[in-house]
C-alpha cells in the first residue's frame, strides 16, 4: 500500500511514527531540527492522515502494521533506519526495535503499558476528543481561537495548547474527526500489549511530566520492562510534545538515534 510520507534533510535515516488519530504534520515542530542531522521521514501510519486504511477485513493489529512499515522501510530503500514514535507509533517502534527492524528505538509516551482500566479511561478521552471536533470548522476554528477554551478541547492531549498554531491544533482536530483507522484501532488495541525486551537494538523512553492521557504509571510500568533503555521525563511537556518544547523533545530523539546503523535486515516483520 502507499504509504504518505514527507522527508527532508541528510544523514542517518530517522522514520518518525504518529500517534492514533494524529498524522505526519504532528513532527513539523521538530522536523527542521532533526533535519539539521538526520534524513528524516515522518509518515503517515495505514488509517490515519493521507494514508489509506489497512484492506478491507485486515484488522489493525501489530503484524499487520508493522508488516506495512517494513515494506515502507524496503520501498524507501531505508535498511535497519533509527525510528522514534509518540504513543501508538512509540509501541509500533518498540515492536519494531524487538523484531530487529530498526537500529534504534525511541518511543514517547509509548502505547502497550497500560492496565485494562487505564485503557478505558485513555480510549474515552480519545473519543471524548474525536466527538468535539465533529463541530463545524468554522466554529472549531472559532473555539480554538480563545485560549481558555483551546486549552478545555486539547489540555488532554497537549501540555501546551496555548503555544500552539490554531491551523495546527485544528489540522490535528480534523485528522483525528476523519481517521478510518481510529476505531479499529482502539478495538486492537484492547488486547495489545508490549511484551518484549528489545535486548539487541537502544531503546530511549521519553514521558511527558504532564501527561494526562498515559499517566505515570505507565512510565513506571515501562522502565520496569525495559530497564535497560535509557529513560527520560520530558519536563512540561504533554502525551504530544513534540509542539509542547521542540528543542528538548529535539535533543532526545537525537540523541536517541545516535547509534551506528545495523546492517542485516530481516525477510519479514512476523514474529
Amino acid at each position: 500500500m502507499d504509504i504518505v510520507f514527507e522527508r527532508r534533510g541528510d544523514g542517518p535515516p530517522l522514520v518518525l511514527l504518529h500517534g492514533i488519530g494524529h498524522r505526519r504534520q504532528g513532527w513539523s515542530p521538530v522536523m527542521d531540527l532533526l533535519a539539521a542531522e538526520r534524513d528524516v521521514i515522518a509518515v503517515d501510519l495505514p488509517g490515519f492522515g493521507d494514508s489509506p486504511p489497512l484492506p478491507p477485513g485486515t484488522p489493525y493489529t501489530l503484524n499487520a502494521v508493522l508488516t506495512v512499515l517494513s515494506r515502507t522501510f524496503t520501498d524507501l530503500g531505508l535498511k535497519k533506519p533509527h525510528v522514534a514514535g509518540n504513543s501508538l507509533g512509540g509501541l509500533f517502534a518498540l515492536e519494531a526495535a524487538d523484531r530487529g527492524l530498526v537500529s534504534s528505538a525511541t518511543a514517547l509516551s509509548p502505547a502497550g503499558f497500560f492496565n485494562a482500566l487505564e485503557l478505558r479511561y485513555a480510549a474515552s478521552v480519545l473519543r471524548a476528543s474525536r466527538l468535539g471536533a465533529r463541530v463545524p470548522d468554522t466554529l472549531l476554528t472559532r473555539l480554538a481561537r480563545s485560549p481558555r477554551r483551546r486549552t478545555a478541547m486539547f489540555g488532554m492531549v497537549y501540555g501546551r495548547p496555548d503555544l500552539m498554531d490554531i491551523e495546527a491544533l485544528t489540522g490535528d482536530a480534523r485528522a483525528m474527526r476523519d481517521a478510518h483507522g481510529f476505531e479499529p484501532t482502539l478495538r486492537a488495541g484492547r488486547t495489545t500489549r508490549f511484551l518484549g525486551s528489545c535486548a539487541d537494538v537502544p531503546v530511549t523512553i521519553g514521558w511527558g511530566t504532564k501527561d494526562r492521557l498515559l499517566l505515570r504509571s505507565q512510565a513506571i510500568r515501562a522502565q520496569r520492562r525495559l530497564p535497560h533503555a535509557r529513560f527520560v521525563w520530558l519536563e512540561g511537556c504533554g502525551h504530544v510534545p513534540m509542539s509542547d518544547d521542540p528543542p528538548q523533545v529535539a535533543r532526545v530523539l537525537l540523541k536517541g538515534s545516535a547509534h551506528p546503523l545495523l546492517t542485516t535486515h530481516p525477510e519479514s516483520a512476523a514474529s
